[in-house]
């Protein structure tokens, strides 16, 4: 059977899954996760836990959003190893301290947060990755977009912003960047629309915009019926010869 029909099938199995959950609610780590489980040393010398999905050339970093740890993305994690790809799986080193009641500096600054970014792309770097892609979903999205800008030349071909966290200067990205967010996707102080389509447009690099149906925020949208059309998206961009 071709590849891209087995992977086809394997994204509609995930999304009939995800849809048996209610909207905003975070699907469930699988019993089956197919990983490994290392430690990243950051540039730091601190430690980030993640799970590894998948082998060869080809690698990509999962983010995750504040709500989320790095088994939250154990679905989506799977489809991407299944179509060839090497996968990371971070958890956030400021998310694990708050989540054990411990005060940490970094929280919700996109600049602190894009160093555990960038340690898991160097990793797969130094461990034969002749590509990396960013997946960053809200939080890790923000994250996401500015390990992109933060990068040396070559480190990141291409990222994917999930209902980003804003950035401060979107214009300095300029890897091959997927923006994608739900239509009525709304936060404490309004729509979110607004204010991401903002940041696309200023984003200099060749770019994409996708707007999905439905309101639910970032990784939420797994558990929807725009679940599969997100992740078939993301596949698509992520194979994209550009990157492949």
């Amino acid at each position: 059977m071709p590849r891209r029909l087995l992977v086809a099938l394997a994204v509609l199995s995930l999304g009939s899954l995800l849809r048996a959950n209610a909207e905003g609610q975070a699907p469930p780590p699988a019993p089956d996760a197919d990983s490994t489980a290392v430690a990243i040393t950051a540039a730091d010398g601190g430690t980030i836990r993640a799970d590894v999905y998948g082998s060869g050339v080809h690698g990509v970093v999962l983010l995750h959003g504040g709500r989320f740890d790095r088994t939250s993305w154990r679905p989506q994690a799977q489809v991407l190893a299944r179509a060839g790809f090497r996968v990371i799986a971070i958890d956030f080193r400021a998310s694990a301290e708050a989540r054990a009641g411990r005060e940490t500096s970094c929280g919700y600054d996109a600049a602190c947060l894009a160093k555990d970014a960038l340690a898991a792309v160097r990793c797969l770097r130094r461990t034969g990755a002749t590509s990396v892609a960013i997946v960053g979903a809200s939080l890790g999205g923000g994250a996401a977009a500015q390990a992109a800008i933060d990068a040396a030349p070559g480190e990141i071909d291409r990222v994917v912003l999930l209902a980003h966290m804003s950035v401060d200067h979107p214009e300095r990205l300029r890897v091959p960047a997927l923006f994608m967010l739900a239509r009525d996707d709304t936060s404490g102080s309004g729509p979110r629309l607004p204010g991401i389509r903002a940041q696309y447009e200023k984003a200099s690099g060749p770019k994409e915009f996708v707007l999905l149906d439905g309101s639910a925020h970032a990784q939420f949208i797994f558990a929807t019926p725009q679940g599969d059309e997100a992740l078939q998206r993301i596949l698509r961009f992520l194979e994209s010869p550009a990157v492949r």
